[in-house]
């Protein structure tokens, strides 16, 4: 393999980075694919729901990088990338998770996880780590000093937290996000605003940023009398 691709005129292009999308989520498996498809130089190979479907797609097409949810119907994301660095699978891993516990962070890092990133997120967000694991993946040759190291290395590390759009904030965010995943049943800004303890206008921009970043879906909620209103519900898991 040169990681190159020759086009009809004979010119050659970098190859790009493949992709296999990891996710017990069907809604959110197609969200991260195409978020995926959007950034030049990545191009997914598939999407697979569980660990066992991720072996098989393994087993028959060559990948990069796996775009993995840690939470997998039958096991533990980090189990699977244990299991496949045993096999002799070579592919580099984007932690795709809710999980904030250091201990598996620090654990990943040994089994190839380069980068993490904590749901819910923007396409911004992914667009991030993807082009910086890119920037990493191209570095070749060899250092001639530790700066040169320490350059390759950094290109994995964000300068600061991914910018949510303006006038929103982590902190809030988190707080919606709670108040969505403990109502199996899904909530209207209304409620949303009253669980989290937030103006009903500022809940809904929130809600409405989740619904964009594919992670809550919305539909019109009928009552007896007067306009529907919204209802939300969130379309990850909890884990």
């Amino acid at each position: 393999m040169t990681g190159e691709d020759t086009d009809t005129t004979g010119t050659r292009e970098p190859r790009p980075i493949r992709v296999l999308v990891v996710e017990d989520d069907p809604v959110a498996a197609d969200a991260h694919l195409q978020y995926v498809n959007r950034v030049p130089g990545f191009r997914t190979v598939g999407k697979a729901h569980s660990g066992a479907e991720a072996r098989r797609v393994l087993d028959r097409t060559e990948v990069d990088l796996l775009l993995l949810d840690l939470y997998l119907p039958d096991g533990h994301g980090l189990q699977l990338a244990r299991s496949l660095r045993a096999a002799g699978h070579q592919a580099d891993v984007i932690a795709v998770t809710s999980a904030r516990d250091l201990t598996v962070v620090r654990e990943g890092v040994s089994l190839g996880v380069v980068q993490y990133v904590l749901k819910p997120f923007t396409f911004a967000t992914l667009r991030d780590r993807l082009v910086r694991y890119a920037e990493f993946r191209g570095a070749a040759g060899e250092a001639g000093s530790q700066d040169e190291v320490d350059r390759a290395l950094a290109a994995l590390r964000s300068p600061g937290p991914a910018a949510l759009p303006k006038g929103l904030s982590a902190p809030t965010l988190e707080r919606v996000t709670r108040a969505l995943r403990a109502a199996s049943d899904g909530l209207t800004a209304t409620a949303a605003a009253e669980t989290a303890g937030l103006s009903r206008i500022t809940a809904r921009r929130y809600l409405e940023h989740l619904v964009t970043a594919g992670r809550v879906a919305r539909s019109p909620q009928y009552g007896q009398v007067g306009r529907p209103e919204l209802h939300y519900r969130w379309l990850g898991s909890d884990t």
